[in-house]
C-alpha cells in the first residue's frame, strides 16, 4: 500500500510538472478591437468628389495587461484604382498613434477615436481628386506595437479575433469611394452567388438561407440568397423562398427594378463562416457592388459611379 501511495504522489508530482511546462509555454497577444458598431463601420464610405468625407472608427486595446503593453499603433493606407491597376498606390504610412493619444475608457482600456479624411489620406498618398473617382477605395491597415517588442496586424492573427462576435480586431478595413446617389437604372438587375463550402449561404443573423434584401421607395422588398443543396429547397431563391436547383456552390437570380423608382437599399445579413461571396449587376452589364468571404452585416455600398 505505502508503494501505491508512493507511486501515486509520483504520478501527481510529476503530471503538475508537465501542465506547468505547458503554461510555461502559453503566450497572449493583443488585440485592436473595433467598438464602433460592426454596420456603422461596414456602412463607412467616401464621397468622390468630397474630400472632407470623414472614415472614422474608435478602437481599444486589449492585452494581458489591461492594456499596458501598449507602445504605439501605426496607420497604413493603400489606394486602389479600379479602372487602372497602373494607378493604385502602394501601402504608405499615414500616422503613428503613440500610447499618449490613447484615452481610458470605460473599461479601463486604451482607446482612441481614428479619424481620416478622403483629403488627408490622398494628401499622404500623393494623390490628386483627378486621380481617384468612385469604384475606386483606400485600405486601411493598423499595426499594434507592445513594449515587449511585438507587433500584431492582419498577418498573424486567426479568424476568431479578426471575425468573432466579440474582438472584431480585423485590423485592416477598406473605405469605397462611391458618387453621391442618383436613383437606380430602372430594368433586370443581376446578383451572381457563390458560397466556396458548396453548402448555401448560413448568415450571421442566425438564419441560414436569408439573403440580401432590397428596398425600393414604393416599399417593395426583393430578397435574394443561395439555398441550401441538402432537401427541397435547394438552389438560388427569390423572394419567397422558391428555389431554382443547383448544387449550393453557386447561382444567379435577378430582379427588376421598375421606371421611376428613386432609391434602392441594399443590405446583407452577414457571413457567418466566411464562405460567401457576391456580385451584383446593372442592367447595363457594370458591377456595382461585391462581397467577399467574411463580409459582414450592414449595409452594402452600391457604385452611383456606374450606369
Amino acid at each position: 500500500m505505502l508503494s501505491l501511495v508512493s507511486a501515486g504522489f509520483i504520478a501527481c508530482e510529476s503530471s503538475n510538472k508537465t501542465i506547468d511546462d505547458v503554461f510555461d509555454e502559453i503566450t497572449r497577444g493583443a488585440v485592436f478591437r473595433a467598438t464602433t458598431p460592426a454596420t456603422e463601420v461596414a456602412a463607412q464610405e467616401f464621397s468622390f468628389s468630397d474630400p472632407s468625407s470623414t472614415y472614422s472608427v474608435t478602437f481599444e486595446v486589449e492585452d494581458n495587461q489591461q492594456g499596458a503593453l501598449l507602445e504605439d499603433v501605426e496607420v497604413y493606407a493603400r489606394f486602389t484604382d479600379a479602372s487602372d491597376a497602373t494607378g493604385s498606390i502602394p501601402e504608405t504610412l499615414v500616422a503613428t498613434l503613440p500610447a499618449s493619444a490613447f484615452t481610458t475608457n470605460e473599461d479601463g482600456l486604451p482607446s482612441i477615436t481614428v479619424t481620416l479624411t478622403l483629403g488627408e489620406l490622398a494628401s499622404a498618398l500623393g494623390l490628386t481628386e483627378s486621380d481617384y473617382t468612385g469604384g475606386d477605395s483606400f485600405t486601411i491597415r493598423y499595426v499594434l506595437n507592445l513594449t515587449d517588442g511585438r507587433s500584431f496586424s492582419n498577418g498573424n492573427l486567426n479568424s476568431t479575433v479578426s471575425g468573432g462576435s466579440y474582438f472584431r480586431s480585423p485590423f485592416i478595413y477598406t473605405v469605397p469611394l462611391v458618387c453621391p446617389p442618383i436613383p437606380p437604372t430602372p430594368g433586370e438587375w443581376t446578383i451572381n452567388m457563390s458560397d466556396s463550402y458548396g453548402d448555401g449561404w448560413q448568415t450571421t443573423d442566425g438564419n441560414g438561407g436569408d439573403g440580401i434584401t432590397i428596398t425600393l421607395n414604393d416599399g417593395t422588398v426583393f430578397e435574394v440568397g443561395l439555398c441550401s443543396p441538402y432537401g427541397a429547397a435547394a438552389g438560388t431563391f427569390l423572394g419567397d423562398g422558391d428555389c431554382t436547383p443547383n448544387d449550393g456552390s453557386a447561382g444567379s437570380t435577378t430582379i427588376e427594378i421598375p421606371e421611376g423608382t428613386t432609391s434602392a437599399v441594399w443590405n446583407f445579413p452577414g457571413d457567418q463562416y466566411g464562405e460567401i461571396s457576391f456580385e451584383i449587376v446593372t442592367p447595363n452589364g457594370n458591377v456595382a457592388a461585391t462581397g467577399s468571404p467574411g463580409t459582414i452585416a450592414g449595409p452594402i455600398a452600391i457604385d452611383f459611379c456606374v450606369d
